[in-house]
């Protein structure tokens, strides 16, 4: 979170990974950075920031890569299918 509530129980909910390896998309960000303006459109109030890509979105990229059925990802991501993801058809690219 951008604002501190001051006991310890705000911590924000968007991630960081790097991958690394063969197959992967070398020299790619994906996501944004955001604008830590306080009012800006992914700030949900108290400093509360969207993450832009879903870890659900990067995570099942990476399981369908190691043979997960696209059928299964439901059951290991329940909430895949609210995103742009693999699981509808449209994979971030973070595998070649």
């Amino acid at each position: 979170t951008l604002t501190s509530n001051g006991q310890g129980s705000d911590h924000a909910w968007g991630s960081n990974a790097f991958i690394m390896g063969g197959a992967v998309n070398g020299g790619e960000i994906f996501g944004t950075y955001p604008d830590l303006d306080l009012d800006n459109n992914l700030e949900l109030g108290g400093g509360v920031l969207i993450p832009t890509i879903a870890t659900d979105q990067y995570f099942g990229d990476i399981a369908s890569w190691f043979g997960v059925e696209n059928d299964d990802l439901l059951t290991l991501f329940p909430n895949i299918d609210n995103f742009d993801s693999i699981y509808n058809g449209n994979p971030l690219g973070l595998l070649i």
